[in-house]
């Protein structure tokens, strides 16, 4: 394994907190499927994750950018931070992470509205932010959750997600082998389809594991209504995204007329949506994303909001290892988070880009407590998985 690299900065310039951002990297990985993972409204035929390195003091902080959809995403997102971003970067301190977030926001919104593609841009600031972050630890020899908290969690409670409408009973089997004890079913396939995944996971985890749905915004309001129903015959205790559009107004009917507690968060752009969200009783679990909604800065200020309303924070995570780790260092962090998602369907881009895999034992997720995101990536795993994007583009 090739290690990760070394501070090559002055020990004074960094103590000095002075670390100025002198390049940005875009590198792209891609693992193609034998099998593609059936969605509500698509399918997922390779992963992918876009990485971004931000150097700056002599130290690399490392962070993600979503790029799951389209399959062209990754080539939007090596534009836009190639040439949206990174001229804003250069040469900024890279110390002041929430000063440099506020800088993106405000340059790239309104860009952002006027493109109607408010989310690449948000996907863009949150890989950046993520690496500002990993640097930021990297820099101060500890943990993100460490700067955070004075007392961060060392395992944090984590549910098995991507259960169904294929495979329901191996892969809720897996999860429990993993030692799990809370999982999320895909719905959204049609009743009987819908059923027989609930089914088949109540077969293998009984009334003993806790259940969670994710409908990815496949039913009008109507359809979800008789869905709760059925989710509720079979004890799902949350629905994630049931409403197509997300429309808050249609959630809090449907939360009114079912009493099902929704989830959702994970396509919420800017904090001004997300306290929306959070201020109504239809959203019992807000779920920003670290590598998509605005990075773990936003992700932080929504639990803020999140305390302030009684409402609990389960962040989605559906990428890579890096994910999951700033995911974790912010569950760690803040006590408003009740879950953290570990996707059960194989992913190298999950399981082996690190040196260390990750541990769920009892069902809760042991933090890594590296520098900065906490883990170390194997660059030579990274390399073999990384894509040409100049070649690919063509």
């Amino acid at each position: 394994m090739t290690p990760a690299p070394q501070p090559t900065g002055t020990s004074s310039e960094r103590q000095r907190g002075a670390l100025p951002i002198e390049r940005i990297r875009v590198r792209v990985l891609e693992v193609t499927l034998d099998q593609p993972v059936p969605m509500s409204f698509s399918s997922l035929r390779s992963r992918r994750a876009c990485f971004i390195e931000v150097h700056a003091g002599g130290l690399v902080g490392v962070g993600e950018s979503w790029a799951n959809y389209p399959s062209w995403a990754w080539a939007e997102r090596v534009a836009t931070v190639s040439q949206g971003v990174a001229p804003l970067l250069l040469g900024t301190d890279a110390a002041d992470v929430r000063g440099v977030h506020d800088r993106l926001v405000r340059s790239l919104s309104s860009l952002g509205r006027q493109w109607g593609a408010p989310g690449p841009i948000w996907q863009a600031i949150s890989g950046v932010d993520l690496a500002l972050w990993d640097l930021h630890g990297k820099a101060a020899g500890r943990a993100v959750a460490q700067l955070l908290s004075a007392a961060p969690r060392d395992g944090v409670p984590a549910y098995a997600s991507g259960v169904g409408p294929d495979q329901a009973a191996e892969l809720a089997e897996r999860a429990l082998r993993a030692d799990f004890n809370a999982l999320k079913v895909k719905v959204g396939f049609g009743r009987d389809r819908d059923e027989a995944t609930l089914r088949a996971v109540r077969s293998v985890g009984g009334d003993q594991v806790r259940v969670f749905a994710d409908a990815n915004q496949a039913w009008s309001l109507p359809e979800a209504a008789e869905m709760c129903a059925v989710l509720r015959e079979y004890g799902v205790e949350w629905c994630e995204e049931p409403l197509a559009d997300n429309v808050l107004e249609d959630l809090e009917e449907l939360h009114r007329s079912t009493g099902m507690p929704l989830a959702t968060g994970e396509n919420v752009y800017s904090l001004a949506a997300f306290r929306r969200y959070v201020q109504s009783p239809a959203v019992a679990q807000i779920q920003p994303d670290v590598a998509k909604t605005g990075g773990l800065t936003t992700a932080l200020a929504v639990a803020d909001l999140a305390a302030d309303h009684g409402t609990l924070v389960s962040p989605h995570c559906y990428t890579s290892a890096l994910t999951v780790a700033g995911s974790a260092q912010l569950a760690a962090a803040r006590r408003e988070v009740d879950w953290v998602e570990l996707d059960i369907r194989d992913n190298p881009l999950r399981t082996s880009l690190t040196a260390e895999p990750f541990v769920v034992r009892d069902g809760l997720l042991q933090v890594p407590s590296g520098p900065g995101l906490g883990v170390v990536l194997d660059e030579d795993r990274i390399r073999s998985y990384e894509i040409d994007v100049k070649e690919k583009a063509r």
